[in-house]
């Protein structure tokens, strides 16, 4: 009695559920003919998409025409650029070329058999330093000339033909040594030298040799001396005799039948 009794009741229970079940079913809303929503990008966005696409291959292709025309231009190579040419040694440059700022190499060299030619609108300056870069020497070449800031060692000065050379130095003193003899000599014309104040010619171990057909000492001053009282019918004087003062200057005495330095010696006391 009990069993039967609990499978009515479970009978009943299931067939509960199958009635919610259905009538929950037939309760829901039936879609008939479900409207699509498509995906994607359409209307004037896809034409602003398709004309940004299209721009940027246009750009592309312009930048790598212009990049064909600029290595083609400046005709770059594997081995370098234009006349510019990097080789195992160093670089090669051919041809003219224009430096706008400073240049910094160990060493330049020409062509064989070329010559080596640095030009410029004003000077071109040369200068050499050393590992602390302070200034050891300079050389500036411009249109008055060659300037040097230091010393100079040199086997040979040539100035170009039909042309003077001149060595100068504007506020210091020129010096010239050698340790065998400083030779000066003009074969076709005449060797001056002035100065302001005092020229010496000065010999330590030696003798200053004047060799010449005519040496004249111009500018001396001239002593006086009469042996016999004037009158109007005395010869004029026309020689003199050079005599020294004990300092070295040198005065003209009027010539007599002996020597008249001592009789016009007065004249050493004025200097």
């Amino acid at each position: 009695m009990d069993r039967s009794t609990n499978l009515d009741i479970e009978a009943l229970k299931m067939t509960r559920e199958q009635y919610i079940l259905a009538t929950q079913q037939n309760s829901l809303p039936r879609i008939e003919n479900p409207q699509l929503y498509p995906v994607g990008i359409y209307g004037w966005r896809k034409r602003c998409l398709y004309f940004f696409v299209l721009l940027l291959l246009v750009t592309m292709i312009v930048n790598l025409a212009m990049t064909i025309w600029i290595l083609k231009v400046m005709n770059f190579t594997v081995d370098g650029m234009g006349n510019l040419r990097v080789t195992k040694k160093g670089i090669r440059l051919e041809g003219i070329s224009e430096f706008l700022l400073p240049l910094y190499v160990k060493e330049i060299h020409s062509r064989k058999d070329s010559p080596l030619v640095l030009q410029s609108d004003r000077n071109v300056t040369v200068n050499a330093r050393n590992h602390m870069g302070q200034l050891t020497g300079q050389l500036t070449v411009g249109t008055e000339g060659a300037v040097f800031g230091h010393s100079v060692e040199t086997p040979h000065i040539r100035a170009e033909p039909s042309q003077d050379l001149k060595l100068e130095s504007p506020t210091r003193s020129l010096i010239m040594e050698a340790p065998r003899g400083v030779q000066v000599s003009a074969a076709a014309g005449d060797l001056k030298a002035t100065c302001r104040k005092e020229l010496h010619l000065q010999s330590t171990e030696g003798e200053i040799f004047l060799n010449a057909d005519i040496i004249r000492l111009g500018n001396l001053p001239m002593g006086s001396f009469s042996s016999s009282p004037s009158s109007s019918s005395t010869p004029r004087q026309t020689i003199y005799e050079l005599c020294v003062c004990p300092n070295g200057k040198l005065y003209l005495s009027p010539a007599g039948a002996g020597s008249t330095c001592q009789s016009t010696s007065n004249i050493c006391l004025w200097s």
